[in-house]
């Protein structure tokens, strides 16, 4: 009974804001999240980048990388636009054709001379104005797919075979299309994805706790029978030891040391040593090491405080949508909040040394343009569940 007092309580609170800003607008807390840690990637990119005028390997000017990313997020910030315009019906009605273009770009991707290869893994196609990462518009339409399926499958949802056995083979055909490239970050993503969406709509404890168990032997497994992986696995472990330290635990070791330069307040924008070619992929997977030498402890909290609140009002918009029995348009909030939840935590225990390495970028902020895009549609949907729900909390239709 409290529980439903304050339930109810937060939901007449929710109308009366309405009624006294005049109209449903944009979730503003979402929005200044997402501005700021775009913002401070423009300036992190800027900062690991302006080494790479003095490379021959790169030959490029000094703000190459930096005018490169805002062009990113330019067709970023517009492909969000355009999606926050589309009602969140259509989204549900086309959920299996989104899913169905996302599953062929991943057998397109390896197919020769569509696909292009890049450091041993096939994962992108060129499109002229960008190099699309399939993976990427995968997480995206895995998410509204598993949100879709989650309400059609409802009454089944306690049953193994009904509920999730079709589920769990679109996952294997993508886990094994993803592996094919091989993409291992981004396949721990998209299955956390489904199977935490999945849950939160009603599938039973036993199922999860299985699948879970099952998904985690295959990941020990992928390790322990791939050397190269195995021995990322060990270097993690000691990554100081002579045979590791200037070998398979070089990144790790470089971006230890660049958290520990920057101790409290940090040694100053632009003044990061890793950077200067000690610590490879600087402006990508490891771009929060440098932000840890450049602005300390105090700037790394400031970055980790955005992204928890800005997860934490994806699950509120996404608990405002169940109560309005918005049920796909609530998974998928939290879906969207489950997703960047995962993908900080295995980006910072990465680059901090908590998590073994391996290469996944830091959302919003590291350097990549369909990491940014896919990003940015999932805000644009954020956005457009928000606003039908306030839409629909003044009496209004969507």
């Amino acid at each position: 009974m409290l529980k439903w007092r304050s339930e109810e309580e937060d939901w007449k609170r929710s109308v009366d804001t309405l009624d006294r800003t005049g109209g449903p607008g944009v979730a503003w807390e979402v929005l200044i999240c997402v501005v700021s840690l775009l913002a401070i990637g423009a300036v992190m990119v800027f900062s690991a980048t302006t080494m790479f005028a003095d490379n021959a390997r790169y030959n490029v000017e000094a703000g190459y990388f930096f005018w490169k990313h805002l062009k990113s997020m330019a067709i970023a910030a517009g492909a969000c636009w355009c999606v926050y315009q589309v009602p969140m019906r259509v989204w549900y009605r086309w959920a299996p054709w989104i899913f169905a273009v996302a599953m062929l770009l991943l057998v397109a991707v390896l197919v020769p001379g569509v696909g292009k290869v890049v450091n041993g893994s096939r994962r992108w196609i060129g499109l002229g104005i960008m190099n699309l990462q399939v993976s990427e518009v995968m997480k995206v339409a895995a998410l509204i797919m598993a949100a879709w399926y989650t309400v059609k499958r409802q009454p089944y949802m306690h049953s193994f075979q009904k509920g999730f056995i079709p589920m769990a083979a679109l996952m294997i055909f993508v886990v094994g299309l993803l592996m094919s490239q091989p993409d291992l970050g981004a396949t721990a993503v998209i299955a956390a994805e489904i199977l935490g969406v999945l849950y939160l709509g009603g599938l039973s404890m036993q199922i999860f706790t299985f699948v879970s168990g099952v998904v985690l032997v295959f990941v020990a497994a992928m390790i322990f029978f791939t050397p190269w992986r195995l021995l990322r696995v060990m270097s993690y472990l000691d990554p100081w030891a002579p045979e590791y330290v200037l070998g398979t635990a070089y990144q790790l070791s470089h971006s230890l040391i660049a958290f520990g330069r920057g101790e409290i307040f940090g040694v100053g924008l632009g003044a990061s040593v890793e950077k200067l070619y000690y610590l490879p992929e600087a402006h990508t997977d490891f771009i929060m090491a440098v932000i840890a030498e450049e602005t300390g402890f105090v700037g790394v909290s400031i970055v980790l405080f955005l992204y928890y609140w800005f997860i934490r009002h994806a699950f509120e918009i996404g608990r405002q949508s169940i109560k309005l029995e918005r049920v796909f348009e609530g998974l998928l909030a939290q879906g969207i909040g489950l997703w960047f939840g995962v993908q900080v935590a295995i980006n910072v225990g990465v680059a901090s040394g908590a998590l073994p390495t391996k290469g996944l970028t830091l959302p919003f902020v590291s350097f990549g343009g369909s990491a940014l895009l896919s990003g940015m549609i999932a805000v644009g949907l954020l956005l457009r569940v928000d606003k039908e729900n306030k839409i629909l909390m003044r009496g209004g239709q969507v």
